[in-house]
């Protein structure tokens, strides 16, 4: 109940809330203006459309709130220190410390027993494996200004490539004043 409660969850409720409501408003707008004279099959088919996007919020919401129901309790099965359930997504980054360090990473809370480096694992308590972070920068930020894009090793790109360069140079020449 207390995290029906939470402020985070109250914002997901509201919006939730207000985006059915939005898309109930425009499907009956939708089937208003299908019985004006103006109205064509397309404002049907737009009204029957507006109530299954209703429905799949109202849906979304409920998976959510199960998945987060679900992390609780394997966190609150799992009891302090232990590793009795894992939830059903990977930790990130900023969650999970490096297993078997015995250090805090950055953005985590030190446990209160750090796990030791030497010691032997079964295949029953052993902790999930923290995917290691990319070698290279992520392909999702952005470039250096200095930062040249790879060359490519395919004849044919490297050709269109060429020619799209003099094409724009010579639209540069030709718009020049």
């Amino acid at each position: 109940m207390r995290l029906l409660l939470s402020p985070r969850w109250m914002v997901w409720h509201v919006l939730t809330l207000g985006a059915m409501v939005a898309c109930t408003w425009l499907a009956v707008w939708q089937w208003g203006r299908a019985g004006s004279a103006m109205g064509s099959a397309l404002n049907v088919g737009y009204g029957l459309q507006w109530p299954l996007f209703a429905v799949f919020f109202g849906v979304m919401w409920w998976r959510f709130l199960s998945m987060e129901i679900a992390d609780l309790k394997a966190a609150g099965a799992a009891g302090p220190g232990g590793t009795a359930g894992t939830p059903d997504r990977a930790p990130s980054a900023a969650e999970a410390p490096v297993a078997g360090s015995g250090t805090a990473v950055a953005g985590t809370v030190p446990s209160a027993a750090p796990t030791p480096a030497a010691a032997p694992a079964s295949a029953s308590t052993a902790e999930p494996a923290v995917p290691a972070p990319p070698a290279g920068p992520s392909p999702f930020t952005s470039r250096p200004a200095n930062a040249a894009p790879p060359r490519s090793t395919d004849p044919q790109l490297r050709a269109y490539n060429e020619e799209l360069a003099r094409l724009a140079a010579r639209h540069r020449e030709e718009s020049t004043p």
